[in-house]
């Protein structure tokens, strides 16, 4: 059952909040200040999704203690509730990332509505990229089928069959969400790319598409060093444990067939072609902590990264013996922000 948490210093205002949306199935916690909102998250963080916090209360305002949640589960849907309607509040509320903002007095049906809508907002966000978002907002043509040039970053856990032998599945399904996928996708948000799909214990990330910056293919290698430092990091804190995670990453550049395919049932934003079965192969052949690159992706990084040449292979699929490159670490930290 899904948890919501009602925060409001008026006994009255929780009890006809909670009759209202226990008709929707949600699981009511309750707390009258911002202190015990966010003890009860904190105590509750599997199974609260979302917070209903008046804006208005003693000591932490709603907007400091939907931030303080935030800090515990990024995840959680935050709203706002108030009598207090100024546009200053709408405007601190939005750029604080508020996802949804209710003024009192409401009817029931809006504020059950409300609810429903934020939380769906808030969740497709973890299946589409905000980039992909940002682009359907904009224009609904920009995620049509189309080509474009694109750098692919591939990444994939060397060992992870032997590493979920150890593993039950909900300890392995936290580890996994908690030191993988978690601080990997963010870094592939922070270089502006965009996340393609989770593939097993895989990871597959888009640089120019939906969005092209000019310096795709440096943002994807700089990316993988990034993930690469990330892990080499999760690794030394998880030592005492004995348990730690390698990665292998391949990356090539090259024309794709990009926008959003699938069918009535499923449709997804995602890329077809040869850069990403090139990618895909990479990794495959890339070892614990590589970084395996393309020619082209060799040709348009080589001012910001170290590399050495591995070999002139044959990759299977391809139909031409290449240079493959093994990313060594960054020229400048500056090249790329």
């Amino acid at each position: 059952m899904t948890g919501l948490l009602i925060v409001d210093d008026e006994e009255g205002v929780r009890r006809s909040l909670r009759k209202v949306l226990e008709r929707d199935g949600y699981l009511i916690y309750q707390a009258e200040n911002g202190m015990e909102a966010v003890c009860v998250v904190s105590n509750h963080m599997d199974s609260i999704e979302v917070v209903i916090s008046d804006f208005k209360m003693p000591g932490m305002d709603g907007l400091e203690t939907l931030n303080e949640i935030e800090k515990i589960n990024p995840e959680i849907t935050r709203i706002i509730l108030t009598g207090y309607a100024t546009m200053e509040s709408a405007i601190e509320s939005v750029n604080a990332g508020i996802d949804g903002f209710l003024v009192k007095p409401f009817e029931n049906a809006e504020l059950r509505l409300k609810v429903r809508e934020c939380n769906i907002r808030k969740r497709l966000k973890q299946f589409v990229s905000q980039q992909v978002l940002s682009a359907m907002h904009m224009d609904g043509m920009s995620i049509a089928p189309r080509n474009r040039r694109v750098s692919i970053l591939f990444s994939d856990i060397r060992g992870f069959s032997e590493l979920s032998e150890k593993m039950g599945p909900r300890e392995i399904s936290h580890f996994l969400n908690s030191f993988y996928f978690t601080p990997l996708d963010n870094i592939i948000f922070e270089f502006d790319g965009t996340l393609d799909k989770h593939i097993g214990d895989g990871i597959m990330g888009i640089f120019g598409a939906p969005v092209s910056y000019g310096n795709d293919a440096a943002r994807a290698v700089m990316c993988a060093v990034k993930m690469r430092e990330e892990i080499a990091g999760i690794n030394r804190r998880l030592a005492d444990g004995g348990t730690g995670i390698s990665i292998g990453i391949g990356i090539s550049t090259g024309e794709g067939m990009v926008g959003v395919f699938g069918s009535n049932r499923k449709k997804e934003y995602t890329v077809f072609g040869r850069a990403v079965n090139l990618a895909s192969r990479l990794e495959r052949l890339a070892g614990g902590g590589q970084i395996l690159i393309c020619e082209e992706t060799f040709r348009e990084t080589v001012h910001v990264v170290e590399v050495e040449k591995i070999s002139r292979a044959h990759i299977r699929g391809i139909d031409r013996r290449m240079d493959i490159y093994n990313v060594i670490g960054r020229k400048d930290p500056l090249a790329v922000s």
